[in-house]
């Protein structure tokens, strides 16, 4: 849906200090890694770089958006881009994809991307021992709860079955160890070494949600796609059915190659990886049509250069006898031999070998009985 002018205001605003706090927040983080051991320096900046690649997208597509935005300036195709660019994937004007350790290549959109950089941010804080509010418990068990309301809402996004189940299992346990850890609280025991582990175990949950929450659409796209392809191929596949057809009856001998028929690859599967195998069975199918197009395009096209062949010798011979006339014997040589091409020219399907041989010896037997004599050299003293 379009963006209104205002609504967009305040979402810009909002989304600038957001920016500027992370950045912030990661700048901390990476002066914090500065000072714990080279193994865990090591462990800690993998996941820091893919924060950083992530905050990195977010304020190049914030500058988008304000440049769209142009200080309000917003007429109906400027508010659908603004939606286009807020809900679009981040990849979609790059040629490189966000990228997460455990999962490889991740597109998501703008608001995804935000909760995943949160996400991130709050566990490199925990690991680096930079978790806000660290001196008040009760301000970290607040976001912990509030995280916990963010995985429970995406849970029903999660297709019925075993990843659904699993993930509302690990919600149950990690709403008893928050149960837990208030009432620890609430009896005034020290919570500091217990929140930090429970922050990086929820954040890593509403993490893996996100990144197979933007797995299962792109595979969904993947799959629109794909099935796009199989139409589009069978479409073609017709066509050259019907060229085949076409130069079987034009021309002798024929190519005979087989045009597999793409309706036999079956439907586009659902999985991810079940629609990547198929698409490479899908990539065979339009090599072996575009061999066959190939083939019989040029099977035609020679026969086509072969009767073009004979009409510009025609032409030829008709422009040279306006300057010279052909004894007897010629004039009957070239009519028996355009005679016995013109034969072979009107047989159908024509055979292309016997009429491009004849249309040769028509050529060169018009070019020697019209070729101008020539003329005798002046000897030198």
């Amino acid at each position: 849906m379009p963006v209104h002018a205002a609504e967009a205001q305040g979402y810009l605003s909002a989304l600038r200090q957001w920016v500027a706090q992370r950045r912030a927040d990661l700048g901390e983080v990476d002066s914090a890694i500065l000072r714990l051991s080279p193994s865990e320096q090591t462990a800690i900046t993998t996941d820091l770089t893919v924060a950083l690649t992530f905050w990195k997208a977010i304020n190049d597509r914030l500058t988008l958006l304000e440049t769209t935005f142009d200080g309000g300036r917003v007429g109906p195709k400027e508010a659908e881009r603004l939606s286009t660019l807020i809900h679009g994937r981040l990849d979609s004007n790059t040629s490189e994809h966000l990228s997460l350790p455990a999962s490889g290549s991740l597109a998501v959109s703008l608001p995804e991307a935000c909760r995943l950089l949160d996400s991130l941010t709050r566990t490199l804080q925990a690991r680096a021992s930079l978790a806000p509010g660290a001196a008040e418990a009760s301000q970290r068990i607040t976001v912990l709860r509030a995280a916990a309301e963010r995985v429970r809402d995406q849970l029903p996004l999660v297709p019925v079955g075993a990843e659904r189940d699993a993930a509302a299992e690990h919600l149950v346990r990690i709403d008893r160890r928050v149960a837990d850890l208030v009432e620890r609280a609430r009896r005034g025991a020290d919570v500091g070494g217990i929140i930090g582990p429970l922050e990086i175990d929820l954040a890593t949950l509403e993490r893996d949600l996100i990144v197979a929450a933007a797995e299962r659409a792109n595979a969904a796209h993947d799959r629109a796609n794909t099935m796009q392809q199989v139409e589009e191929l069978d479409a073609r596949a017709a066509a050259i059915r019907a060229l085949e057809r076409q130069c079987l009856e034009a021309v002798t001998p024929a190519p005979h190659l087989a045009i597999p028929n793409v309706r036999a690859l079956g439907p586009v599967p659902q999985g991810a990886k079940e629609v990547t195998a198929y698409r490479q069975r899908l990539e065979r199918v339009a090599r072996a049509l575009d061999l066959a197009h190939e083939t019989y395009a040029a099977a035609l096209a020679e026969r086509d250069e072969v009767v073009g062949l004979a009409g510009a010798v025609a032409a030829m011979l008709d422009a040279r006898l306006s300057a010279k006339r052909l004894d007897d014997e010629a004039q009957s040589d070239v009519e028996a031999l355009r005679s016995r091409l013109d034969a072979v020219l009107v047989q159908t399907p024509m055979p292309t070998a016997r009429a491009r041989a004849l249309a040769a010896a028509y050529q060169s037997y018009v070019e020697a009985v019209t070729r101008p004599p020539s003329r005798p050299g002046r000897a030198h003293p």
